[in-house]
């Protein structure tokens, strides 16, 4: 399994910032180096630049209540006309119990006039809007009026928050490189929290005391951007930021412990009236579904025919969420839910046939790892299905259309997850989503004939079997041309694909079939004509190039590949020069390539496979891992040779 890396972070007593640390970042206060800036200094090719990120936290007690003011100030710069996607603006907060409220949204874009005069276009309230994205988090959305290339954004607002869910971590990095960040937060003496930076890079902190409370600055300045890498699990789990828990307060002469358990969360849940009330309801049976069940010859074929059911009777709405949004009875009314609803309808009529099902709490690759050692909703983004039968556990997702009841769904594959059930310890336990027995399973076979003028004519027959099938699949269903263009013309544009046949598109037991029917002119140099034998594998570019590297390589899952080739030669030609069999093995055997062929007077023959024996490889060993893949890569990029005999 995965395991969180403790990441080193710098902390110094005082940096001296290009931004001073001390300003008040006076809302309406713009500069004209700002307005005439067109570049970042430290990323010349940014789109968009953060030229400020301040936020600050006063904390209050009430009696035995912990409240706080949020209020943050934000100032971004357009670069180039791709930036002007920031002025789409989202503001997350959490609408469970009210335990947040956002108010005080002012936004304006700053633009020079052809005179150098400034003009100041301010955003009208009625263009603030409210959107749900689950039972319990909502946003409040606007989009900047009259923005273009060159401008200066800058929006402010507060949050209203009673600190039940505690406070939220502050990210000093974001997805455009940021100029200069600091959150200030100030607590009574009798408030106890944990500020933690996990970071690589240099983090100011200065700590006060003003009229008796306690008030901690932590600033970064020249923030690069966070980049996505080849094969990264999640940019949440790489990101510079500081980690803050609400702990105790203390009152009447005693500590009052604000931290939530992981007991007391799943306990709140079991009761809840969106999550644990959800799972009793009375959900009606179509006459479709009760023939189903009633037909089914096993546990297993019961399971199976019901999560397929519910996955095609039932529409995703785009949310993603633990809890459900409409209830299950109207979300199954309806035919559409967020992936709560779906799933705990899924729960429900697995449970009202007979069926072991629980709930498990999970986290996908996009939305990050979950760390054990704080407790809170808001680290999960799904809720799925925990199936128990004869000993064999299988996990469901019925929001996934393209999800199969036989293996781990891909999104949380390798990941752990809180399963809720009565006879685990306290209610739940943690558990393992992991099976190294399903994997990301690729087959092509490919057949072709040379003729005398340098032309192959073959098929590449791709069997996708397992993650690699689930994955396929879905770009399959989004449009054949955008399946051409993802697996054909993009990794092999030498290549002219006639046409391409797909088989078992339905039948989620077999594999998928890719029959790719192509042409392509040989490269030439005299009577000498060459080519390669990887078209149409997944393994035309090595990925891995980079000298450096900041994230863990995740693959997934574990994998086999296997390249099958069969070329019949023109009459009159033969083979000049032929790779050698070889074996390359990872230092620590968890990757191995080997590769033989077999040659005659007329054609040759090639199998080459390619196993991952584990799906994860820590940044540390990224050297290692680099050239390993450049190795490779070359022997999959080595042409084979033929000549016209004299």
């Amino acid at each position: 399994m995965r395991i969180a890396v403790l990441i080193l972070c710098i902390v110094i007593p005082s940096l001296s910032f290009s931004q001073n640390a001390n300003d008040s970042f006076h809302f309406g206060n713009i500069s004209k180096r700002e307005l005439e800036m067109t570049e970042c200094d430290f990323d010349k090719n940014a789109e968009a630049l953060v030229l400020f990120d301040v936020e600050e936290i006063k904390c209050s007690i009430y009696t035995f209540a912990a409240n706080a003011e949020i209020i943050r100030h934000v100032r971004i710069k357009i670069l180039k006309d791709k930036g002007m996607e920031e002025a789409n603006i989202k503001i997350l907060y959490f609408s469970y119990k009210k335990v947040e409220t956002v108010k005080n949204i002012v936004a304006q874009t700053y633009n020079l006039d052809r005179s150098g005069n400034l003009i100041i276009s301010k955003l009208e309230k009625k263009n603030i809007y409210d959107k749900e994205v689950s039972k319990n988090i909502s946003q409040k959305i606007f989009t900047f009026p009259e923005v273009k290339k060159g401008s200066v954004l800058e929006y402010s607002y507060t949050i209203a928050s009673t600190l039940d869910l505690g406070l939220r971590n502050w990210e000093f990095q974001t997805t455009i490189p940021v100029k200069f960040s600091r959150i200030s937060i100030t607590t009574p003496y009798n408030l106890n929290l944990s500020m933690v930076p996990v970071c690589t890079m240099p983090v100011s902190k200065e700590k006060l005391e003003i009229h008796g409370d306690n008030v901690n600055k932590f600033m970064m300045a020249n923030i690069p951007a966070i980049r996505e890498e080849p094969f990264m699990s999640s940019e949440k789990d790489y990101v510079q930021r500081l980690e803050i828990n609400v702990l105790s307060i203390f009152a009447g002469y005693r500590f009052i412990t604000l931290t939530n358990t992981w007991a007391s969360l799943v306990g709140e849940l079991e009761r809840s009236e969106d999550f644990g009330e959800q799972l009793t309801k009375p959900i009606p049976r179509t006459d479709t579904l009760r023939q189903l069940m009633d037909k089914a010859d096993s546990s297993y074929q019961k399971m199976a025919d019901i999560f397929i059911y519910v996955r095609n009777h039932m529409d995703w709405n785009g949310n993603a969420g633990i809890w459900a949004q409409n209830g299950v009875l109207t979300a199954w009314e309806n035919k559409k839910g967020n992936s709560g609803d779906i799933n705990l309808i899924l729960i429900n009529l697995l449970r009202t046939a007979g069926i072991h099902a629980n709930p498990i709490l999970v986290s996908s690759h996009e939305n990050g790892m979950i760390n054990q050692l704080t407790p809170g909703y808001e680290q999960f983004d799904n809720v799925m299905a925990y199936v128990k039968i004869n000993q064999h556990i299988y996990v469901l997702d019925a929001s996934d259309k393209y999800a199969t009841p036989n293996i781990v769904p891909w999104d949380v594959m390798f990941t752990y997850g809180i399963l809720i059930e009565k006879e685990g310890l306290n209610g739940w336990r943690w558990c393992s989503l992991w099976n190294e027995n399903q994997i990301f399973n690729h087959v092509v076979v490919m057949n072709a004939d040379i003729d005398q003028e340098g032309v192959m004519k073959g098929t590449s027959t791709i069997y996708s079997l397992g993650y690699s099938r689930s994955r396929r699949i879905g770009v399959l269903k989004s449009g054949k041309e955008k399946y051409i263009e993802k697996y054909c013309a993009t990794t092999n544009p030498e290549i002219k694909v006639d046409s391409v046949i797909f088989k078992n598109e339905s039948i989620d037991t077999l594999p998928l079939e890719q029959h790719i029917y192509f042409i392509q002119n040989l490269s030439s140099t005299g009577d000498y004509r060459f080519f390669k034998t990887n078209p149409f594998t997944g393994y035309e570019t090595n990925p891995f190039t980079s000298d450096t590297r900041f994230s863990d390589i995740f693959f997934g899952a574990n994998q086999k590949f296997t390249l099958v080739v069969n070329i019949n030669l023109p009459e009159g030609y033969g083979l000049e020069s032929l790779p050698k069999n070889t074996t390359l093995i990872m230092h620590d055997t968890s990757i191995i390539f080997r590769r033989i062929f077999q040659a005659g007077d007329d054609k040759f023959s090639m199998r080459t496979t390619i196993e991952f024996k584990k799906p994860f490889y820590k940044v540390n060993d990224y050297d290692i891992f680099r050239e390993f893949f450049k190795r490779f890569f070359d022997l999959l990029n080595e042409q084979v040779v033929i000549r016209k005999k004299q």
